[in-house]
């Protein structure tokens, strides 16, 4: 590490969303602090991103706590999807160890409106459990990991849409979709029309990139099938948005005012 990095205040963001690339950004640019995002590397082509750069798992919470020690980390932001509660939970402990400020950033979840025909769950597999009862023809958005949750549901079809492509097991009619958002109300109404869908699964990742599947399917009145993001580790600090994190690290790590 040079001289002039160990002067600068050090946030370590825990990346892989919109908002993680935001905030590095808006760090980036400010002299006296250096910033640090670290990917799990699951996308195999992640776009560019202001700071420094680390892809890769860290060893659990132990191999975390180390390297937040041994990089002089002055705070730590967990700016992961909503579902990676393990990686949340690793943070939380590896910070509480280092006595090092953590913050957690989740965009708020979304919430049905007039129209919506949504069936709240808790899991991957307690959708599965409960797509039989709604429709034939499913448009699985959940994401690439997890499908062998609906691996038995032989007497359905599947349109299945990821970044990457999915791991198997895969349910035995499957057709896989590979697309990055964000996508328009058109394209997604156009999209389910297509294909025939009567209904729609998704995790609540929250935030605008993803959620105009939700208005098509509310105008072709297809049910939604939302798997709730797991709870926050308890005494996690959590932030709705970019703003919300920088006011917090203004508060207490020097270098980050405007």
């Amino acid at each position: 590490m040079s001289p002039d990095a160990r002067a600068r205040a050090h946030v370590l963001v825990l990346g892989g969303t919109a908002e993680a690339r935001e905030l590095a950004a808006a760090l980036a640019a400010r002299p006296g602090v250096r910033v640090t995002t670290s990917l799990a590397g699951r996308v195999s082509r992640p776009g560019a991103l202001e700071g420094d750069v680390r892809v890769g798992g860290f060893g659990g919470a132990e191999g975390l706590a180390w390297w937040l020690r041994a990089e002089r980390v002055d705070a730590l932001v967990d700016a992961t999807h909503p579902f990676a509660s393990g990686i949340t939970a690793n943070a939380a402990q590896a910070a509480r160890a280092e006595g090092v400020p953590a913050v957690v950033l989740r965009r708020p979840g979304w919430q049905a409106g007039p129209g919506d025909r949504w069936h709240s769950t808790t899991s991957l597999a307690e959708a599965a459990d409960l797509l039989p009862s709604l429709g034939r023809r499913v448009f699985l958005t959940t994401g690439r990991l997890g499908l062998a949750a609906f691996a038995p549901l032989s007497e359905l079809h599947f349109l299945v849409r990821s970044v990457e492509p999915p791991e198997p097991p895969l349910p035995r009619h499957t057709e896989v979709l590979l697309a990055r958002g964000p996508f328009t109300v058109e394209d997604e109404s156009t999209l389910l029309r297509e294909h025939a869908i009567d209904v729609l699964v998704t995790k609540d990742s929250g935030g605008a990139s993803t959620s105009a599947k939700l208005t098509a399917a509310r105008a072709l009145a297809v049910p939604v099938v939302v798997v709730r993001r797991p709870p926050l580790p308890e005494g996690v600090v959590p932030a709705a948005g970019v703003a919300e994190v920088l006011a917090w690290l203004e508060g207490g790590l020097p270098g980050t005012g405007p």
